[in-house]
């Protein structure tokens, strides 16, 4: 089955995968899956033509400026000038020797990718689990899944039960997204789109599911950033580039000195009675003069300098020419999810008893205010109440790791709601101990809610947690600083409508309520509706003032995010990135052909919803438009762009391996402001660069001008 041919699987029913694959719930008979194998091969990424070591090497000598210290130095050992030769030699093996580690390096980033594939998988073939090989998995393939497995191929799947999976590598999700069965209509949609298919190298993080493999190796989604990674030449970067041009006009300069001494001498040639090749071995000596022998030891000490100021101010560069490529940057492409905001899920907003509350702080720290119309205030007992049944029908922890950071071990949404709780010196390990937990209802996706029973005083307690719309339906009382009150027509319309309005912002609303004297009976109706809680992953604090100074420094930024377009807008507007510009979504982006497209991104501020073939496009188009593009990335998706761009940013905490071998810089605190720091040193030190040589080719030719 080809790429033009191939269905569009999640548009299909489980019926139709079954019949266009010609398997069943039992999975495939061996001997099929021997064929198949032959005919489709292993379930692994393939290699591009691997570039020799040999070739990395000769290609190091295509510099003009090489190439004319090369001459000097056959030259020097020509006349008898052997210290010369030697120095010379040195410098220009040092520049080889440097730019060949730097790009045997980098042919690394494939590697990394392959790393990411499942080793194995739980089959179901001959009517009967097995355990296999994951390159051994062909389509019609029938795998199991559970939390903690990695999937192992594109799969559609056949049941889901409250199966939820991390697609934050490849599609920038900065949440778990839902899985289930039902067919999606559309052919063309994004892949973060598609929530009944389960991608090649992401992660099961709740629930369990069965699925058929639908595409494998090269043809999944993994497969075809493989492919673009491969078909991604990197470019000169603009030192570089400026270094080849004064090298080729240094040559040409050179060879005009030539001429015009040996046309000079044979002019006095009576006089001076010199032979023809001492006219031209003096004549090409003057020549040689005019190349700074010393610029390549310059610009490589600059550049290394420049690299250890750097990772104080938390940025690791793999590639020194890189250094200066961020002072010549004129848009930086920034992804949203753990660069711009924290990538950690964030209580913003509470609402109970008809009052909004606000909510201070950013991330899993502990830290931060209460305020209600504008003043700081103490969580009244209602609040509280509303902050304890959040902590108790959570199963996720919050631990402090070393040097201080708080990272949750868990559900992110549960993380937050035990970090807001713990603002208001609600503990968990106190609670549970104070209400410990008898029984529980897990989390479905039909239901869209979890349900826990706790002892208390009089009897059992149940602590329910879901969505707004469906919870709602539920209740009958609202909890208020006065006690329990009716849930008429007229409160529930004001709920309804402060839901909406946390939804628009950006905020992901969850409704928690509860109920006295209850049992798995009665949890379906009758509950007290305690409040709702609004929560986002928050801009980073820092990187607002970052934008700022990239707008100061006439730098645009740009987020481009898989994430959903009311998402991004929301945080693009809170860092100030979307003022005067538009947003536009990846399924605008297929509707604009190349041309569109390099006319639009002037105007784009945002784009959002879009797949790694989208980013390289964009990062294209405006490189056709004449920026110097820098690209920031933590998944796997953004690879492919990373590579493209002039300069690649990785994150170091949260980004994958993939992303980091693609990328020429690391920022070892996955922080935005740390981009801005460090284009501050990369045009300090193209700056000096540039000062370093107007001074060695003012001496120079100072010295052809006398000696001519």
């Amino acid at each position: 089955m080809t790429e033009a041919n191939r269905p569009a699987w999640h548009s299909l029913s489980v019926e139709e995968v079954f019949g266009e694959l010609s398997s069943s719930c039992d999975g495939l008979a061996s001997d099929t899956a021997r064929q198949r194998l032959q005919e489709f091969g292993p379930n692994e990424l393939q290699k591009g033509h691997a570039i020799s070591a040999w070739r990395i090497l000769r290609d190091q000598f295509k510099n003009v400026l090489l190439l004319i210290l090369l001459v000097a130095t056959a030259l020097s050992v020509a006349t008898g000038h052997g210290t010369e030769a030697i120095v010379i030699s040195v410098i220009v093996s040092f520049a080889v020797g440097l730019g060949f580690y730097q790009e045997y390096r980098a042919e690394r980033a494939m590697e990394a990718l392959q790393q990411m594939a499942a080793p194995t998988a739980t089959v179901v073939r001959d009517g009967r689990e097995q355990q296999l090989a994951a390159r051994d998995l062909v389509p019609g393939d029938v795998i199991l899944l559970k939390a903690g497995d990695r999937v192992p191929a594109d799969s559609r799947l056949t049941e889901a039960v409250n199966l939820q999976t991390d697609e934050a590598p490849l599609t920038g999700e900065s949440v778990p997204i839902e899985k289930q069965t039902a067919p999606i209509a559309g052919a063309e949609i994004a892949s973060g789109d598609r929530t009944n298919i389960a991608f090649a190298g992401t992660t099961v993080t709740y629930g369990r599911g069965r699925a058929v493999v639908v595409a494998t190796g090269m043809s999944s989604e993994f497969g075809k950033i493989a492919e673009m990674l491969q078909g991604i030449d990197q470019t000169p970067t603009p030192l570089q580039q400026s270094l080849d041009r004064v090298g080729r006009t240094l040559a040409v300069t050179a060879l005009g000195v030539v001429i015009v001494i040996v046309a000079l001498g044979l002019w006095r040639r009576a006089e001076t009675q010199q032979t023809v090749v001492e006219l031209l071995l003096f004549g090409i000596a003057l020549a040689v003069a005019v190349v700074p022998e010393a610029l390549p030891a310059v610009v490589t000490v600059s550049l290394a300098i420049g690299v250890r100021r750097m990772i104080k101010r938390n940025a690791l560069v793999r590639r020194l020419a890189a250094v200066q490529t961020l002072g010549s940057t004129t848009v930086i492409c920034s992804d949203k999810t753990g660069t711009l905001t924290k990538d950690e899920m964030t209580v913003r907003q509470l609402y109970a008893a008809g009052c909004t509350f606000e909510v201070s702080g950013a991330g899993y720290e502990p830290e931060g205010q209460f305020s209600a119309a504008g003043e700081v205030v103490d969580p009244p007992a209602h609040l509280l109440e509303l902050l304890s049944a959040g902590v108790l029908a959570s199963d996720a922890r919050l631990i402090r790791e070393g040097e201080g950071r708080w990272e949750v071990r868990g559900d992110p949404t549960e993380g937050a709601l035990i970090a807001v709780a713990l603002k208001a010196g609600l503990h968990k390990t106190q609670l549970e101990t104070l209400m410990p937990r008898l029984d529980e209802i897990p989390f479905s996706s039909d239901a869209k809610r979890m349900t826990t029973f706790h002892q208390a005083d009089d009897g059992l307690v149940a602590y329910v947690k879901g969505a707004p719309d469906l919870l709602l339906q539920s209740c009958r009382t609202l909890l208020t600083d006065q006690g329990e009150i009716a849930l008429d027509d007229a409160r529930c319309a004001e709920i309804i409508e402060e839901n909406r309005r946390m939804a628009e912002s950006a905020l992901r609303v969850l409704a928690i309520a509860r109920q006295h004297r209850a049992s798995r009976d009665s949890v379906s109706d009758g509950l007290t509706l305690l409040g709702l809680v609004g929560m986002i992953d928050p801009p980073r604090p820092e990187a607002r003032e970052a934008v700022r100074t990239c707008a100061g420094a006439g730098i645009k930024v740009v987020m481009i995010t898989g994430d959903h377009p009311v998402t991004a807008r929301a945080i693009a507007c809170d860092l100030g990135i979307l003022t005067s510009g538009r947003l536009i979504t990846g399924a605008e982006l297929d509707e604009l052909g190349d041309d569109s497209l390099q006319s639009a991104v002037d105007d784009v501020q945002v784009y959002a919803r879009v797949s790694p073939a989208h980013k390289l496009r964009i990062v294209g188009a405006m490189q056709t438009r004449g920026h110097v593009v820098a690209m920031t990335g933590d998944g796997v998706n953004d690879a492919p762009a990373l590579r493209k761009a002039d300069i690649g940013v990785a994150m170091g905490i949260t980004g994958t391996d993939v992303t980091k071998e693609a990328a020429d810089m690391t920022l070892i605190d996955d922080n935005f402001a740390s981009i801005v720091a460090a284009v501050e040193e990369g045009r300090g030190i193209f700056g000096n660069i540039k000062k370093y040589l107007m001074y060695l080719l003012s001496a120079n030719l100072g010295e052809i001008g006398l000696i001519a």
